[in-house]
């Protein structure tokens, strides 16, 4: 992997989402070598994912150079490569261009959509967890729509129209209103030859409420604002089936449908060679301690989504969304430098910032600790809050700029079909 010898103890981290660049630049100063190992050169803003996939903005404002973060870190490297497996005897880890020892090693691998077996519904729906899935979408929505202007039966037209977004989390509920502003202010204007109330917008939610990980009040908030929108929600309706065409649902609710996006969970992604007891049944992820160290493993890691460390408040680990990840990787990094100056380790303890959801325009929910608002001014905290934490000055500014655009003419400038989607 020409990863030059150190004498200093060399730490090596998987993954570079919201953990692993947090906990790198955490280590940024410190007489240590670090090395960061993905499968893709960038990071990855996941939050505005969705905005990509519905023609909001690019994906480069979303994502960030892997390599541009550490180049004022003198003993990190990074290696684009996957990881096939540890061996942790040895110190040692497998990946698709060689070997590399390690004295510590964090997994900060992340999670992976989670299709609970059926294997029909992964090989016919659109997920959306990386860029070039939301690409896809992207592309599939736009040759729908173009498709559609040509369809010679209203039965076939219907089918390029029917969008069904399965899961009623922070990702679906962001979609569909995403999607419905396509409908209302895009449909319309670009395809003049098509009706828009022909569009029909689906979000199937298996349990009783959307956003179930919010307060009621949001949750009656966000699925008053996206029946506005024209979203028609479908509560405690799960999909058992679909072949590309026909969506088969737990009810008497059955769709024809070109797209269907599935947003209804994930799974943890780890890497073979640790102890299988190390992952907790259920939802793949490594159990950790206070310190986040792997069950059996003093010198083995894992961070952000991909670590579960039960506590009170917690029982079955935190919550999988960007501000415990952010919080471990800054914690791990002082922690590790703990470990190698033999001093105390201080333990984990999650601060809830509170959570948010926007639906579109001037539509938003927020849950804060002691106050629980929705609205234009939670749309307004809650872009704040995301064009402040994307990564790098430039993706701040341009999507900035994009969503000022965009507010100003209800547009949606990004309707490129770069790449064709084939399914």
């Amino acid at each position: 992997m020409n990863i030059p010898e150190s004498d200093v103890p060399r730490i090596v981290i998987i993954g570079g989402g919201f953990a692993g660049i947090n906990l790198v630049k955490s280590l940024a100063k410190a007489p240590i070598q670090v090395v960061l190992i993905d499968k893709h050169n960038y990071h990855t803003f996941q939050p505005l994912l969705y905005q990509v996939s519905s023609s909001g903005l690019e994906p480069d404002s979303i994502a960030y150079p892997l390599r541009k973060i550490i180049k004022k870190n003198k003993n990190t490297f990074f290696r684009l490569a996957e990881v096939d497996q540890i061996d942790p005897e040895q110190n040692l880890i497998h990946t698709s261009i060689g070997t590399l020892t390690f004295d510590y090693l964090v997994l900060a691998t992340g999670t992976k959509t989670n299709y609970f077996g059926n294997k029909l519904i992964e090989a016919n729906s659109m997920p959306m967890k990386n860029v070039p899935q939301a690409l896809n979408i992207r592309s599939l929505i736009l040759q729908n729509f173009e498709k559609a202007a040509i369809a010679n039966t209203t039965e076939e037209r219907e089918a390029y129209l029917n969008f069904v977004i399965v899961g009623g989390g922070p990702t679906g509920v962001e979609l569909a209103g995403a999607i419905a502003e396509l409908k209302n202010h895009i449909l319309p204007r670009d395809y003049r030859d098509l009706d828009s109330r022909q569009m029909n917008i689906y979000l199937l939610e298996g349990g009783n409420r959307v956003l179930p990980s919010m307060s009621e009040h949001a949750s009656g908030k966000a699925k008053n604002f996206l029946e506005k929108l024209g979203v028609q929600v479908k509560l405690n309706v799960f999909v058992k089936d679909y072949d590309g065409r026909t969506v088969s649902t737990n009810s008497e609710l059955t769709l024809q449908s070109q797209t269907l996006i599935w947003a209804a969970g994930v799974t943890g992604l780890p890497v073979k060679g640790l102890n299988p007891e190390s992952l907790q049944q259920g939802s793949n992820r490594y159990k950790v301690n206070a310190f986040n160290q792997v069950d059996g493993y003093s010198a083995i890691f894992a961070i952000g989504d991909i670590a579960q460390m039960p506590t009170e408040s917690y029982p079955k680990g935190h919550p999988q969304v960007a501000q415990p990840a952010i919080q471990q990787g800054k914690l791990l990094g002082k922690n590790l430098l703990n470990v190698i100056n033999n001093k105390p380790l201080k333990p984990f303890v999650y601060k809830d910032k509170g959570s948010m959801a926007t639906i579109g325009r001037n539509k938003a929910v927020v849950d804060l600790k002691h106050l629980k608002f929705g609205g234009f001014f939670a749309w307004f905290v809650w872009m704040f809050i995301h064009l402040m934490s994307l990564v790098g000055f430039r993706n701040r500014v341009v999507v900035f700029f994009n969503w000022t655009y965009n507010y100003i003419n209800f547009d949606k400038a990004a309707r490129l079909i770069i790449r064709p989607f084939k399914k």
